[in-house]
């Protein structure tokens, strides 16, 4: 039988070495500091923080600019110190793959460094973020980059967790993949709509009107998909363990982000604590899909390797 990403093929000893173990931790932090660096992101963005420091990489030409410290400031210099302790803990989880390879799946340190060529990417567009004044194009890739980075973690944490599967995802596999692409569509509609402040044009002077119900629209796929997985994985008999606890978040952040839609789309943006919910779980939703296809493509394979 061949190694694959989601199902490794190596001795229980190479499994459980340490290196694997470790590296199995930091991935995961990594990939919580990735979400937690999305919501301070949606609050530099709703509390006008974006050009709060006017050069870049440094802050008022400054590592801790002291004298122009505020919130605005703060906001801005924190997102920059969050992402470069990631991208340093990126290129750290890049070596330690490398040089323990020999001990680890395959496919290890080809998607870390995957990962490190994300966070130098996403680099890249945060310094354009600023000297291009925000333009909404690159401030939506910016987003992008990040829900990416943050997928392909959690994907790798997933792949290294173990997992004991009972064999009978059936269609959950092909449906979470599915809600995850339709996920990630509606994330970057929605960093589209901020990017642009497409509601506050729209309400205002009936403007970018269509940027805005794009996202509108995209609710309705994302959510079917979503409710799909759930009804189906409810329906699943013998489902494991960790996909029914998966499921049940799955439908606990379904539920939260469709009422945190509603409220920030009638409250016209003006709580920002909602807003910054909103994107955050957005991005925690996607997080999760990502797990659960994983743990689904292993019990896939388990029933593929029980019906030789």
């Amino acid at each position: 039988m061949t190694e694959s990403i989601f199902y490794p093929s190596y001795p229980e000893s190479k499994v459980s070495s340490q290196p694997l173990k470790w590296i199995r931790w930091l991935v995961w932090k990594i990939a919580i500091a990735t979400l937690a660096l999305m919501a301070i992101g949606a609050a530099t963005r709703v509390m006008n923080a974006g050009l709060a420091c006017p050069d870049w990489p440094l802050c008022y030409n400054q590592v801790i600019p002291t004298q122009q410290m505020n919130l605005q400031v703060f906001l801005e210099w924190f997102h920059r110190l969050d992402a470069a302790l990631i991208g340093v803990s990126t290129i750290v989880l890049v070596i330690v793959s490398w040089w323990h390879k020999a001990k680890l799946p395959q496919w290890l340190p080809i998607f870390s460094t995957f990962a490190l060529g994300l966070i130098i990417f996403q680099g890249v567009l945060g310094g354009l973020t600023v000297t291009q004044l925000l333009r909404f194009d690159i401030v939506t890739a910016h987003l992008g980059t990040a829900l990416l980075f943050f997928a392909t973690l959690v994907a790798i944490a997933s792949n290294l967790t173990p997992y004991q599967g009972n064999a009978t995802v059936g269609k959950l596999t092909g449906i979470s993949i599915t809600a995850t692409i339709l996920v990630y569509i509606q994330c970057l509609l929605g960093g589209l709509v901020a990017s642009q402040w497409a509601l506050h044009q729209c309400f205002g002077n009936h403007q970018l009107c269509v940027v805005m119900n794009s996202h509108l629209i995209g609710v309705f796929p994302a959510t079917i998909a979503c409710l799909s997985l759930i009804v189906l994985a409810w329906r699943t008999p013998a489902l494991s363990l960790k996909l029914r606890n998966l499921t049940k978040y799955i439908a606990l952040i379904l539920i939260s982000q469709i009422l945190l839609g509603i409220a920030t789309f009638y409250l016209h943006l003006q709580v920002e604590p909602l807003t910054i919910a909103h994107h955050t779980m957005g991005a925690g939703l996607l997080g999760i899909l990502v797990a659960f296809s994983v743990f689904a493509k292993k019990d896939h394979q388990i029933s593929s390797v029980s019906e030789l």
